[in-house]
């Protein structure tokens, strides 16, 4: 128990910017064996997030509301998946071979198509988020929409940490502090990533009564393949940025396929 304890900090310490035991530390042991606990990240940031957002709507629109949960999840990770997916437009819309792009996403300045991608991820998740939950809000059924928002951050996080399972690492040298998770992994890792990371989702499906709502997993797995198709195909395998905007990426595609849902089925 105890040393679960000091892995699970150790996930917390290195993916957000929550306050840990001073004892904890960027062990590359416990760093490969904390991705079991990643998703569950999600389920803190998420609410966080949330706590965020209602207490806001108590005095402003929904609108403005969700924009200070946005801050309040970026604050807490300390931006670290939004610039992976800010480094990684501009490593490959600005590189044309492996080195080129690996060389670019670890610049720490960002670029032109990092700024653009950036300003239109805030743009996608600001009205997605606003409109995906506009029907719960309606009936003040604020539980649900609690759920939404942690099971957008779990899913999209088990989308991204899933990745290290079946593809390798890019680097070829240690200058990434991602490193150390992508080394191994055994079964503790795979299913405590797939435990936190689909256990909101089943439980905002069965409380709604709409079960058909794990239909986001589809398009979710089917963009989280495509995107380590593609990173493989430039850079054979994968980086911590590749993961973050991974997380990013497929966190707005649950929004999106919400709305579908809501809409459609």
């Amino acid at each position: 128990m105890k040393k679960e304890l000091h892995i699970f900090f150790t996930c917390l310490m290195f993916y957000t910017r929550i306050p840990c035991p001073k004892n904890i530390t960027h062990d590359p042991d416990y760093l490969n064996k904390a991705t079991r606990y990643f998703p569950f990240i999600g389920w803190i940031v998420g609410s966080i997030s949330f706590f965020a957002f209602y207490v806001f709507s108590l005095f402003l629109s929904t609108e403005t509301a969700v924009i200070f949960a946005i801050i309040a999840s970026i604050l807490t990770t300390g931006a670290f998946h939004e610039d992976g997916f800010a480094d990684v437009c501009d490593g490959f819309g600005g590189g044309w071979t492996k080195e080129k792009i690996l060389l670019i996403m670890k610049d720490s300045a960002i670029g032109a198509y990092g700024a653009i991608g950036l300003v239109l991820l805030f743009l996608a998740k600001f009205k997605l988020l606003s409109e995906s939950i506009l029907p719960y809000i309606n009936q003040k059924n604020y539980f649900l929409v609690f759920l939404i928002f942690i099971s957008a951050h779990s899913v999209s996080r088990l989308a991204a940490i899933s990745i290290i399972f079946t593809h390798e690492y890019s680097r070829d040298d240690a200058t990434s502090k991602s490193k150390p998770i992508a080394k191994k992994h055994t079964w503790k890792e795979i299913s405590g990533s797939f435990f936190f990371g689909l256990l909101p989702l089943i439980a905002l499906s069965y409380f709604c009564f709409q079960f058909e709502i794990l239909l986001v997993l589809i398009p979710v797995f089917l963009t989280r393949y495509f995107l380590a198709r593609y990173f493989q195909k430039w850079i054979d395998g994968y980086t911590g940025d590749c993961l973050g905007a991974t997380q990013q990426v497929c966190e707005v595609i649950f929004y999106l396929s919400l709305l579908f849902i809501w809409k459609f089925i």
